[in-house]
């Protein structure tokens, strides 16, 4: 958790530099605005976007929950590469208060995702609060919960041993 800023030149690089995702993955198109523990990002969806579906003409709104943990991923990227730490995986466990104001992310259109950290412990568990913004217009809202451990393999290889222990 970085106490810097991002300047312009930081937020005009390619969203992949901040995030663990690879492309066709990468949901989010734009980072519009950094402050500490908060982060503005913009999605545009064309025909290419991921989940792009032509019946609907859009996206489905589902999706504004990986639009949400993406934008979360991105924060934590910023902040790593401010604090010139590596940028490292996360994990999205849930949300909460999850509310959807459309159905569909309609083609030709952008969207702002606006993400704040309301809390986070040392372990690496955070939770926040995202909204979703079409022009002026909240479209979708929730409290996400993630959680990124320090070292993700020695997460996931403990996770799997316990697994294996309690079959």
């Amino acid at each position: 958790m970085s106490t810097l800023t991002a300047d312009a030149a930081m937020l005009a690089q390619d969203v992949s530099n901040f995030i663990p995702h690879r492309a066709p993955m990468i949901l989010i198109d734009k980072l519009l605005e950094h402050r500490p523990d908060s982060l503005t990002t913009e999605t545009y969806i064309s025909p290419s976007s991921a989940f792009f579906n032509s019946k609907i003409n859009g996206v489905p709104n589902y999706v504004a929950i990986e639009y949400m943990a993406q934008s979360v991923a991105a924060l934590a990227g910023i902040e790593a590469r401010l604090d010139n730490e590596a940028i490292l995986a996360g994990f999205l466990l849930g949300t909460r208060k999850l509310q959807m104001h459309i159905d569909t992310f309609t083609l030709g259109q952008s969207y702002r995702t606006q993400v704040t950290r309301l809390y986070q412990e040392e372990s690496g568990l955070a939770v926040f609060d995202c909204h979703i913004y079409h022009q002026d217009t909240l479209i979708a809202q929730a409290n996400i919960n993630v959680f990124q451990p320090k070292d993700t393999q020695a997460y996931i290889d403990e996770s799997q041993a316990t697994a294996k222990h309690d079959q």
